[in-house]
């Protein structure tokens, strides 16, 4: 171990040139925003999805823009420049079609033929209100293109498929020119081109905003433990440059930031704080026992950095545990978040320890010697174990009662809603579509003709109104539209325009005709709705951000429908779409969370029982460690909150962190034991020595994750609060329950 510090120089040159070039890699970053990344790996929707677009195209690639004008939008100025913004809007960059009332017009079936009549005579104010009478008779527009007060009017523009950031930037840039050029100001934007937009945005912000506060924290702690601004600039800096290491090699491994990327720079400092500190408070003890650097150093490697370099593996392997994740976002997230926490051990060690050997020791130890008071009042601590272990047993089991308790109230009704910004623009004009239109949340019917026959049959046609029909009378489900709406549009256009007509044709002849025709006049807009062969066809409609267990209901009652009322021998429905698969994401968190902790726990207790050598050494560290773990499900449970990918994350963080107090204190108690000392003396030193360092630790992670709190993301404010208070739970749990086990059952 000498010989290698001997060249902490040349290490500390090494992990200097490292951080300068990951520096330069940072620029390199890129950030992301995909629903996709949320999807089921795997699942066999998604496989069916996948298929399905190949035909029908992704069912998000939408822009909606609701332009609002009070008391209506019936009135001459305002029309004629929405009119002009609609007509332009399909100039923008990357949009493919636009859609408003303005552009869109009824068919007339007259002895030359079919004439359009427009849905809003723009020119003639006379005839306004007819028009709008129109419009709510037929309901076909009404919280699609224009809300029931006649407030506000939609553009729609389909967009590009897959556009990236940057294209998604372009695209709002020229869309916002637009609007500013006709004048208007008051007005709401809903489509996956701005969720990108407003999500990468928000995730630069908390990263900077998360990194500024975490290292604020750091920095003021550190200080009030060691009083010297010396040891401060060390471990500061041995993190700093952690995190840039790490940063680097996720853009030399050409790794995204997404959604939880906003965790990284608490987890490496927090992490790497914690670290820093075991190795800091043995060197200086050491110091102040009268070693020389060299040896204080060497000494402290082999004490305490053997148990650091396991805490540090047991915390990657707590982050590795998610890899079992079906969602790439939250599988991703875990790799990278063991990659970075080895990365943050390695720099601090090399790094940290070097600088610490060049440095003489009159710039690094306190000027005061407080550990006398810390060695008493942990003293106090040994000795209430000791007094009261029944009643801290019999209080162990009654808290993991209450536990399982709460753990049986989670849910998994999660919102859509409560992962955008609070406050923010994107959040707003998310609650105005949810009132006014129908909401963002896609939803697809996948149609498939049986046999021989084609969705575009008669009697298939029958079958799929049916289907329309009965999504509509869903509350959550708005915007029900397939090909039939072409049919029922001519056989009203047959029939003077009247709104009563917009139905069906009961005669087969009839419906033959309209079928002929549609594919004369509407072929490319029908094919949006029926693929080429006329096998396979879409029902597309929006649903209401209401909860995924609500929304459950809903697919429940469909599916029965379909099954018990539809004859599958003419045809069949499946749902589908970008947001069924994000529900189903749910059904597999509670499986992969489980098996990936099981998984985690297996691989730890296996790293255990290579340092203690002590089955029962292994079962006892387990013990406190699985406590914390459902408590944070039992506050999930207590406090209603959702269980959704995002949030899954925080039981890897507290298994992954929890774990590494046990192991800090579980080693002092062993090598106490082989010095010669009996089981309470052992103890006593453990505490003496080690207490400290595990206060400090888990306060630094206790308000480190605190700093969550201020994030506009609400997962992230939700884990920063679970993480905090469940490690605050793991630590007394160490102090407490710990040393009763160990002299229970050692």
């Amino acid at each position: 171990m000498q010989k290698i510090l001997a060249f902490k120089k040349s290490i500390l040159g090494l992990f200097i040139f490292l951080g300068i070039v990951a520096t330069l890699l940072l620029f390199q970053l890129k950030f992301s925003f995909d629903f996709s990344q949320f999807f089921p790996e795997g699942d066999e929707d998604l496989v069916f999805y996948q298929e399905f677009i190949q035909e029908f195209g992704v069912d998000d690639s939408f822009l909606l823009i609701a332009i609002e004008k009070e008391p209506t939008v019936f009135e001459t100025d305002f029309l004629e420049r929405f009119d002009a913004f609609s007509k332009t809007s399909k100039d923008i960059p990357y949009v493919i079609e636009n859609q408003s009332l303005t552009t869109l017009f009824y068919p007339l079936k007259t002895s030359f033929g079919y004439s359009r009549l427009p849905i809003i005579h723009i020119g003639d104010s006379l005839k306004y209100d007819k028009d709008w009478q129109k419009i709510k008779k037929d309901s076909l527009f009404t919280g699609l293109l224009v809300d029931e007060k006649a407030t506000s009017m939609v553009v729609s523009l389909e967009t590009e498929d897959t556009l990236d950031y940057e294209q998604c930037i372009a695209l709002l840039t020229a869309l916002r020119n637009s609007l500013e050029k006709h004048g208007f100001n008051d007005y709401h934007l809903l489509g996956r081109a701005f969720f990108y937009e407003a999500l990468v945005n928000m995730q630069k912000e908390e990263l900077i905003k998360t990194t500024i506060f975490a290292t604020l924290l750091v920095v003021l702690v550190l200080f009030l433990v060691y009083r010297r601004i010396t040891v401060v600039a060390i471990a500061l800096s041995s993190i700093i440059l952690a995190l840039l290491i790490f940063l680097g090699v996720l853009s030399l491994l050409g790794k995204e930031l997404n959604t939880l990327s906003s965790f990284y720079p608490i987890l490496l400092l927090i992490v790497g704080t914690s670290d820093v500190i075991h190795i800091m408070d043995d060197y200086l003890a050491k110091l102040r026992s009268g070693l020389q650097r060299q040896i204080a150093m060497a000494n402290t490697l082999k004490e305490v950095g053997i148990s650091t370099l396991l805490t540090s593996v047991t915390t990657a392997i707590g982050f590795a545990s998610l890899v079992t994740s079906k969602s790439s976002v939250v599988s991703g997230f875990g790799i990278n978040s063991a990659l970075g926490v080895l990365i943050a051990f390695v720099t601090i060690v090399g790094f940290a320890c070097s600088l610490l050997l060049l440095i003489d020791t009159k710039y690094v130890l306190p000027k005061k010697n407080s550990s006398s008071k810390w060695t008493a009042g942990l003293t106090r601590v040994n000795q209430f174990t000791q007094h009261f272990p029944r009643g801290i047993l019999v209080a162990s089991l009654l808290f993991m009662g209450i536990c399982i308790w709460g753990l049986s109230r989670i849910n998994t009704n999660y919102q859509i809603k409560e992962s955008l910004p609070s406050g923010s623009a994107i959040a707003a004009d998310f609650e105005f579509f949810q009132k006014n239109y129908g909401g963002f949340r896609p939803l697809e019917v996948a149609v498939s003709a049986q046999g021989e026959y084609k969705v575009t049959d008669f009697f298939v046609a029958q079958e799929v109104e049916r289907v329309v029909q009965r999504l509509k009378q869903f509350s959550a489900v708005r915007n029900v539209q397939s090909a039939n709406a072409f049919y029922k549009g001519l056989h009203k256009a047959n029939n003077l325009n009247q709104s009563d007509y917009f139905i069906l044709p009961k005669e087969r002849e009839t419906f033959e005709k309209y079928k002929r025709e549609v594919q004369k006049i509407a072929r490319k807009p029908l094919g949006k709705f029926v693929n080429t062969e006329e096998t396979k066809a879409r029902i597309t409609a929006k649903v209401l951000d209401i909860g995924l267990d609500t929304l459950n209901t809903v697919y429940e009652e469909f599916n029965s429908f379909v099954t018990t009322e539809i004859d599958s021998n003419l045809v069949k429905f499946r749902l589908t779409g970008t947001g069924i698969l994000l529900d189903k994401n749910a059904y597999y968190i509670k499986d992969s969370l489980l098996q990936g902790l099981l998984m985690g726990l297996l691989l730890v207790a296996l790293v255990m029982a290579f340092l203690f050598k002590n089955l029962k050494l292994v079962l006892v560290s387990l013990l406190p460690n699985f406590l914390p773990l459902l408590f944070a499900a039992a506050l999930l449970g207590f406090l209603g909150i959702p269980l959704e990918a995002t949030i899954s994350v925080v039981f890897a963080i507290v298994f992954g962190i929890a774990v590494d107090d046990t192991i800090h204190f579980l080693g002092r108690y062993k090598i106490g034991l082989s010095k010669g000392l009996n089981k309470e003396e052992a103890l006593q030193v453990t505490f003496a020595e080690t207490g400290r360092a595990l206060i400090i630790t888990t306060l630094i992670l206790f308000f480190g994750f605190l700093v969550l709190l201020f994030s506009v993301h609400t997962p992230s404010t939700t884990i920063g609060m679970l993480v905090s208070v469940t490690l605050l739970t793991a630590l007394i749990l160490d102090l407490l329950l710990l040393p009763v086990l160990i002299r229970k059952l050692l």
